[in-house]
């Protein structure tokens, strides 16, 4: 899919004040460790995740999102009467009904004729809703329109710790389904999107290379068991991450072939990538399938594990603050979900508008420290802005 009328004039994101490292998490699971004799630090060793962060307890996504929305809307400057879709796209929802949008919607006083429903689609979800309003913008239906999620990973921590230590017919061999749920963070982000002719920044999203392959359906499952009272009373997630891995990337790569004869966008050409993160593995050996320079990737991982839906924008938001991203500059948005799912998209960046709500300087330097880490450890002369 092409596009020609829109423009992406705000990427934010919101980070939860309470982390845990993954030193601590595995203090907790010390049950499991001690009787299959695990060594400490795996989890960092293999995946790259020092910490996460988690929201308060008992709150639902919705209440996050309201804020990040807001913020969100304000830097992009967008009157709130122009926005025609309203999307809520992040696995984690208030309740079964009605879409969770629905309450953020009204807590941020946009009109009552927005078009207004929840996307679903795992780690795509809020790549997914800003296609839909892309569409929309793009057929004439709207001229402006925000998807915005909240991830919380709290539940899914919990229960699985939980059930590891409990289960004491777990081996070495059978834990390795539950892994991919110990990486796991929260997080909150929002995108808001306009047609050309009201944008202030003229950042193009020339548009998405989309691709599948449903019989990887069941390499990753998530099952949210439900209270009466709709909150999540506990989360389960079973993962074949090495399968899981190699589907995603080969799915991605083929999607590639697709991007520059579509867009005439190299691989050298790229300026800027924002991937969604999941593991130190998946990050090499996607950008080395693809043929990508590491540099241009900005990584959020070890701070913030893998946020679900969240973590492409999150960190397209953090980049975007801290000057990794210049006008004129090519970026690429590469999302991989389980489905699974691929989507690849363009985005022509022209001018960076202030947040309305800054992010601490001193959390933007942490995430640029960790990327200029992350250049000298691959050996690349590629300096980005802001290092």
């Amino acid at each position: 899919m092409k596009y020609e009328h829109v423009c992406v004039d705000a990427i934010e994101c919101a980070l939860p004040r309470e982390i845990v490292t993954s030193d601590e998490l595995e203090a907790r699971l010390a049950p499991l460790y001690d009787r299959l004799g695990l060594p400490y630090g795996r989890i960092e060793l293999m995946t790259g995740v020092i910490e996460r962060g988690l929201w308060e307890r008992g709150a639902l996504p919705g209440d996050q999102s309201v804020l990040t929305a807001d913020k969100a809307i304000r830097s992009a400057g967008v009157a709130k009467d122009k926005i025609g879709a309203f999307i809520h796209a992040s696995v984690c929802r208030d309740y079964q009904e009605p879409a969770t949008a629905c309450d953020v919607c009204r807590r941020l006083g946009l009109s009552g004729e927005c078009m207004i429903f929840d996307v679903s689609n795992a780690c795509l979800g809020l790549l997914t809703g800003a296609l839909q309003i892309a569409n929309m913008i793009e057929l004439g239906q709207i001229e402006a329109g925000i998807v915005v999620g909240t991830e919380t990973s709290r539940a899914l921590m919990e229960t699985t710790v939980a059930e590891l230590n409990a289960n004491e017919s777990l081996t070495r061999k059978t834990i390795k389904d539950a892994f991919a749920s110990l990486t796991i963070g929260s997080g909150s982000a929002a995108i808001v999107l306009v047609r050309d002719s009201i944008s202030r920044s003229g950042n193009r999203l020339r548009g998405a290379i989309i691709q599948a392959d449903t019989n990887g359906s069941a390499l990753c499952r998530s099952q949210v068991d439900v209270t009466a009272g709709g909150r999540a009373s506990g989360q389960t997630m079973k993962t074949d991450s090495e399968e899981l891995l190699h589907v995603g990337v080969a799915l991605a790569a083929d999607a590639f072939r697709r991007f520059e004869p579509t867009f005439g966008w190299s691989a050298d050409e790229l300026d800027r990538i924002f991937c969604h993160q999941v593991g130190r593995a998946h990050q090499k050996l996607l950008f080395d399938t693809l043929g990508l320079d590491v540099a241009k990737n900005f990584a959020t991982l070890p701070y913030l594990g893998n946020t679900g839906s969240v973590a492409l924008p999150t960190a397209a938001a953090l980049g975007i603050e801290s000057g990794f991203v210049q006008p004129g500059e090519k970026v690429g948005l590469f999302g991989i979900g389980s489905g699974v799912n691929v989507v690849l998209a363009a985005l022509e960046w022209n001018k960076t508008l202030p947040s309305s709500d800054p992010t601490p300087p001193e959390t933007l330097a942490r995430f640029l420290a960790l990327n200029q880490r992350q250049r000298q450890r691959a050996g690349s002369q590629y300096s980005p802005h802001g290092a």
